[in-house]
């Protein structure tokens, strides 16, 4: 964990040095995620009768290098929360997005890249699940963006390479439940370019 930090630190460091030279710049930024557990539409028609469902937020901070083709790698802590059969299950992360995009028509960018996740804590119905497969995991971010000078707005579809699964006993006694610790996700962001 430790090691985590330091070398997000140092990563920071390094890219905040390189973008004094080059224009480019460091910010934070900060938004709401989405979790979808299946289906997006049918999972979205859940969250419209029940707003607190499978919605979470992060905070974070970012470096950018380069200006019409970007390297934007990002350190985001993000707590998430998804719903599986009425129980919460939440989840306390270090994401690490390593993006390369492209600026067109003045203010838009596209933009993809892998995604580093670090599990950091879960909990399912009140009860700490220690037994998740893997801590770290490796997905996929891509989506969109507009900015205007120092501020920018993001949506973007994050997905893991694999699935990632926590075990447990059941309330009830009667079996082993598995939750995905790497569901699909839709991230909102607002940023500021410091």
């Amino acid at each position: 964990m430790k090691n985590v930090f330091i070398t997000s630190l140092l990563l920071f460091a390094f890219i905040f040095n390189a973008s004094a030279q080059q224009g480019s710049g460091f910010g934070l930024k900060a938004g709401l995620n989405y979790n979808a557990n299946g289906k997006y539409f049918e999972s979205a028609s859940n969250t419209y009768e029940n707003p607190e469902r499978n919605v979470g937020f992060h905070i974070g901070a970012f470096g950018k290098v380069g200006d019409k083709l970007f390297f934007k790698p990002e350190v985001v802590y993000t707590k998430t929360k998804s719903d599986y059969d009425s129980e919460a299950f939440t989840m306390q992360k270090l994401d690490a997005p390593l993006l390369v995009g492209v600026k067109f028509l003045k203010f838009f960018n596209a933009f993809a890249g892998p995604s580093l996740q670090y599990i950091l804590d879960t909990e399912y119905d009140g009860i700490a699940i220690s037994k998740v497969e893997n801590d770290f995991t490796v997905g996929l971010n891509f989506g969109f963006g507009v900015s205007f000078n120092t501020i920018g707005i993001d949506l973007r579809y994050e997905r893991g390479f694999s699935e990632n699964e926590a075990t447990f006993i059941s309330n009830n006694g009667l079996g082993i439940d598995k939750i995905d610790t790497r569901p699909d996700q839709l991230i909102l962001s607002l940023s500021i370019l410091l």
